[in-house]
């Protein structure tokens, strides 16, 4: 197995490192997947069992001036990491200047991602600055668990208002309540409400705008107006809303009625997909 790329645009890097800083605030450990022409942040929670699953693809051509990659093996020409994306965003984070920056897959006491950057000086002398991101490689019996989540058959979906507003009111309503009920229709109308014995608090937005329907609705004869609801663990959204710093172009929100909450950030070169179980 091998891996090189090397990125020399600092917007690309800074970019990069945006991505990387908010998925380590999704997860403390997650699966960077490589192949020759994606890489993909995993996290394959089991939604089924309470846990939020996580899927960000980026095509590695819109970041890498450089980028080579040989898989486990021909039929199998991908390679899967398990990393702590903290660790990879502060290495990023201290390179933000460099004239270069090198990302390797390399062997020290143990498999790391090897982050090189040579930084601008004064002098003749180079300064080169290099992070060794400890890594496990994940063997390739173990890939089956992490495909791309599939999109369950949604009752609305529903564009999002600025995320910048649904944080300021998550972060409101988490002082009343655990849990928070995500409501939307097809007729461009979304709710964030809570309830307990003393308080009930519900927040409105209208004439958000409903995406064309795929291959991934469930809508049949169903009424535009009619509700579908979530019930979520607000911590769980809070800390979506928090995290992000992909700063999309276009965001959306899927919902199965009782179910699950499919949340989309979409950015020109990045998609973020993130998935927040139901609770009772």
């Amino acid at each position: 197995m091998r891996f090189r790329g090397k990125i020399v645009d600092v917007a690309c890097l800074n970019h990069f490192t945006r991505v990387v800083t908010t998925i380590s605030k999704l997860t403390k450990t997650c699966v960077l997947r490589l192949n020759p022409d994606k890489l993909f942040f995993v996290l394959s929670g089991k939604v089924a069992n309470g846990g939020v699953g996580m899927w960000c693809e980026l095509s590695q051509a819109n970041f890498f001036d450089e980028y080579q990659m040989e898989g486990c093996n021909p039929e199998n020409n991908e390679i899967c990491l398990e990393v702590v994306p903290e660790n990879l965003s502060r290495a990023l984070k201290t390179v933000q200047n460099a004239k270069s920056v090198k990302v390797k897959l390399t062997k020290k006491h143990c498999p790391c991602v090897t982050v090189s950057a040579e930084l601008p000086t004064l002098s003749s002398i180079s300064r080169v600055v290099t992070h060794d991101v400890p890594v496990d490689v994940i063997p390739t019996r173990l890939w089956h668990e992490l495909k791309e989540p599939s999109v369950p058959d949604f009752d609305v979906s529903i564009y999002l208002p600025p995320l910048k507003t649904i944080k300021n009111v998550v972060d409101r309503m988490k002082n009343l309540s655990n849990f928070l009920v995500i409501e939307a229709n097809m007729n461009g109308k979304m709710n964030l409400k809570i309830e307990t014995d003393l308080v009930s608090v519900t927040t409105h937005f209208r004439d958000l705008g409903n995406p064309p329907l795929g291959d991934g609705a469930s809508q049949g004869g169903r009424d535009p107006d009619s509700m579908a609801e979530v019930r979520v663990d607000v911590r769980k959204l809070q800390q979506f809303l928090v995290g992000q710093q992909v700063n999309p172009s276009k965001s959306m929100c899927n919902i199965v009625h009782q179910s699950v909450v499919h949340l989309i950030l979409l950015h020109e070169d990045v998609s973020l997909q993130y998935f927040i179980p139901s609770v009772a």
